[in-house]
Order: C-alpha cells, then structure tokens, then sequence
C-alpha cells in the first residue's frame, strides 16, 4: 500500500462513541481505519457504512491498523478509561515509530494523561489527551473537543478536529444545526482549540463535567420546587421550561428537561417523570472536580453538593424509612402569586448557574498555576457553546467577560454578571427562604447563594476559627495590625502574657 492511499487516521474501539465519531471523520472526507477487539463488530459497522466520503477501512488485526496509517500516524482510542486505555497504548506502542500520535478520546482522569504522555514522550512517541463532550449525537454531528499535548502534536491533528468539532456562528455563538450523515455543517467557529500542555484538555473536560452535575441539579431544584411548592403537574413544568429555553437559559440541558417532563410512559400512560427511581448514577468526574477543588484549595461548594445530591439519591431504602421517622415544617401552604414565584426560580436558577460557573472558571484558574498550563477561558466557554452538553447561550456572556478582561478574578466581577446577580437576588433569596419553609432540599440553589454571600464578604467569621485552631492545638494566627505572613500565638494557659511571634 502506497503512504498516498493510507489512511488520514485511524480509532481504536467500536462503541456507539467510537462508531459515531469514525463516522464523524469519514463524513468530512478523511479516510479513517478503524479496528475493535471483536473482530465481527468492525466487519459489521464497516459493511453498514460504505459509501462515507472519505471512507472507512476496516483492519482486522493491530498489526494491519497501524501499518494502514499515514504517517506521522495518528490513532484515536474510545475505550473505557483507565486500564483498558493503558493495555491499548501498550499493544500499539510496539508497532509504532518516532514521531506517530497516540490520541485518548475517553473521560481520563488528567493525571493519568500527565503520566501517559512522559512515559510515551520517553519512547519518541507523541500523546494528545483530548475531552471528547456532546455525547453520541455529538460524536456523530459534531462533538466539542478539548486537546491538551505538545502543540507540535497538536498541529498535526488540528485538521480533523477542527473539521469534525461543533460549529457555531461567531458573531452571535449560537450552534449551526442541520448536519445530516455524509452532509456536515459547514462554515462557523469550531468547537475546537487547543487548551495547553499534557492533562490540560482533560483537566478542563473533567471541569466541564463537574459544571454540568451542577447544572442538572439545579435544574432538578427547580422542577421539585415547582412540584412541591406549587402542585404544578409534569406537562406544566414541561411548557415552563420550553419557555425559559427561549430567553436567557437557553440552554441544551432546559431544552431536553422540557421534552422529557412533556413526555408520557407508554406502558402506563402516565408522565414519564413519575415512574422514574429517583436514584442518580454518576461516572466519577464530578466527584474528581470536587476532590481536586479540596486538593488545591478553591471554593467549589456547588459542584460538591451536586455530587453529594447524587449520592444522598442513592440510599433509597434508607431514604423510605427516614420519611416515616423525620419530620418537616408542618401546616406549609404557599399563598402567593404562582406567575411570580415560577419568575423567581427561574432567578435563583440562573444566580445559582453563575456561581456555580465561576467556581469552576476560579479551579481551572488554580490548575494553571499548579500545572504550568496557559489556559484562554474566553476560548474554553466558547468552545462549549456548540457539541457538549453544558452548551448555552450564556457561555457567549463568559466569552464576552473575558474578552473585557483577560484577568477577571472571578466571574461574580464582571459587570454583565454583577449586574445580572444584582437584579436577580430578592428573587433568590426568597427562593431559598420559601424552600427551607416548605422542607424542600435545594442544596446547589443554596450553597450558591451562601457563596456568592462569603465571596462578597470582607470579613468573615473565620478570624474566631483561628483562635479556636491557635487554643487548641497552637496553630496560630495572622492579626489584622500586621503585615501578611506574620504569625503569632498565645499562651493560653496564661492569655495576658504578651504574644509570641512565630
């Protein structure tokens, strides 16, 4: 085979993920190769799909994969992170030269990324982590990527990924929609850019994620508030949020929560919504950003409450048996106007989505320092206006934030979301008033609130918690008359001693 007939790249694992992006590829005219475990799969999919135009060649062993490739080569592998990625990297490192691409596509932990790409950068190999987000429809019509390696590497796949990536129009950041099988979309922004050096592309994917758990909590806080405060039914909530979807929340995420509490059970005939378990699973990548957020310090309270949201779901027996034992505020009857308490929400959500934002945006901020990364944040909430699932039009207000100011701390201080929270708090706060009167756990809305609360406090309680720390176990203490960095303590046996400087 002549390197000219060889193909563009090639992937490594057949799921639906993996099918949907080798398709993704060939669509947009790249031969692709594409080889599976089972051998039946790949002969299977590469017979459904044959007329793609750039291609698919089907490889039934590893050997006859890589020696398909143009070079440098270039592999992509979709399959499950952890383990099953490192046994793929260990079977092609063999058969590949100086020079050749390894790309992981899965939800990998950055670290893990960190390690595969010096031990590969040590065998003349090059390693690109990349986030993959959008689901399979994304994989399919139009994924948001996230690559983090050398740029070097970067270069050399930076044409199939911009191609294949979301498209959004760039002066008004909404998605361009319409992709068909073998039609892409063409022109707009890819959703596609290169984030920084090793795990940065899976660091910010993992972010991503962990905004998005807080992001389908909150919408969850919503929905149960309009349930138990206002008896709303589910095809009510449903008309609720298809209109939220048209003003300031538009968003991916409201739009499927309006189909999904529209839709009915087809064996009962009831709202689909009431015959659900309310029992959430998770992956991992939200509890990884909240960990890592404890790991380095920062403030991410909301995310963590979506994560622990998840987990109280999970003891649903426990659960059962507590509601039979623990009791609530009794005799709660909202009297209000309904109109303006649906507003309301519809505030507390949005205030809580901007803070929650913000304590991501704030540990990627913490992360480039840690790591050594240069991460553009404008460009990061642009590229996930389109593909991934968090997509919304108001990352095009993070995008035009960090546009005024590179160096904006937090996001809370720029004007648009200053004034916005400014506007929206009565509404809020009252939100979150109504909720502890009528029992109702709302703990995203509500760490939010107290976040936006202790960030907009110059002095916190925290100055009696050093004296604590400092009496029982000398830890001492900064004062508020000394420079920063000058610790004392007292002798607490004998307070009135004078203090010793540290």
């Amino acid at each position: 085979m002549s390197e000219e007939t060889k193909s563009e790249i090639g992937l490594i694992g057949l799921a639906v993920m993996g099918q949907n992006l080798a398709l993704n590829v060939a669509d947009h005219g790249f031969r692709i190769s594409v080889y599976n475990r089972t051998t039946s799969k790949m002969e299977e999919f590469v017979a459904k799909h044959p007329d793609t135009p750039g291609g698919l060649v089907g490889e039934a062993t590893l050997e006859g994969f890589v020696a398909s490739l143009k070079r440098p080569r270039k592999v992509i592998i979709l399959v499950q992170a952890g383990w099953a990625t490192d046994k793929v990297i260990e079977g092609l490192v063999p058969l590949m030269e100086e020079g050749d691409i390894i790309i992981d596509g899965g939800n990998a932990k950055w670290t893990d990324t960190i390690r595969r790409e010096k031990e590969l950068t040590a065998k003349g190999l090059r390693f690109i982590g990349s986030g993959v987000s959008g689901g399979e429809e994304g994989a399919r019509f139009g994924p948001s990527l996230m690559p983090g390696g050398t740029k070097e590497a970067w270069k050399h796949l930076e044409p199939v990924w911009s191609a294949i990536a979301a498209k959004v129009d760039p002066k008004t950041g909404r998605p361009l929609e319409g992709a068909k099988p073998g039609k892409p979309v063409e022109g707009g922004f890819s959703c596609s850019a290169y984030i920084g050096e090793n795990g940065a592309g899976h660091y910010v994917k993992m972010v991503h994620n962990g905004i998005e758990y807080g992001d389908m909590q909150m919408i969850c806080e919503a929905y149960d508030l309009m349930q138990g405060v206002l008896g709303l039914s589910a095809p009510e909530m449903g008309e609720v949020f298809t209109k939220w979807n048209s003003g300031m929340l538009d968003s991916f995420l409201i739009e499927i929560t309006a189909d999904i509490l529209k839709q009915t059970d087809p064996e009962t005939g009831k709202p689909f919504v009431d015959v659900v378990l309310d029992t959430a699973g998770q992956k991992g990548t939200g509890k990884w950003t909240s960990v890592n957020a404890l790991d380095m310090g920062v403030p991410a309270p909301t995310v963590a409450e979506a994560v622990f949201a998840r987990c109280l779901s999970a003891v649903k027996e426990e659960r059962v048996a507590a509601e039979k034992i623990l009791k609530g505020p009794e005799g709660f009857s909202f009297e209000g106007d309904k109109e303006a308490f649906i507003q309301a929400i519809h505030d507390a959500l949005y205030c809580s989505k901007i803070c929650s934002y913000a304590q991501g945006f704030q540990l990627m901020r913490e992360a480039q320092k840690e790591y050594d990364w240069t991460l553009n944040f404008g460009e990061i909430a642009q590229i996930w206006r389109g593909g991934c699932i968090i997509r919304a039009a108001f990352l095009q207000k993070i995008t035009e934030a960090y546009e005024r100011d590179p160096d904006l701390a937090n996001l809370l201080l720029d004007p648009y979301f200053n004034k916005t929270i400014q506007d929206a708090q009565a509404n809020w706060r009252k939100v979150v008033g109504i909720a502890a009167q009528a029992g109702i756990s709302i703990p995203t809305f509500s760490s939010a609130l107290s976040y936006y609360d202790g960030y907009r406090t110059a002095r916190l309680p925290q100055n009696l918690l050093q004296g604590q720390r400092d009496f029982f176990g000398a830890h001492t203490y900064e004062r508020l008359d000394k420079p920063r960095g000058e610790f004392f303590h007292i002798d607490w046996p004998d307070p009135k001693r004078p203090q010793i400087k540290a």
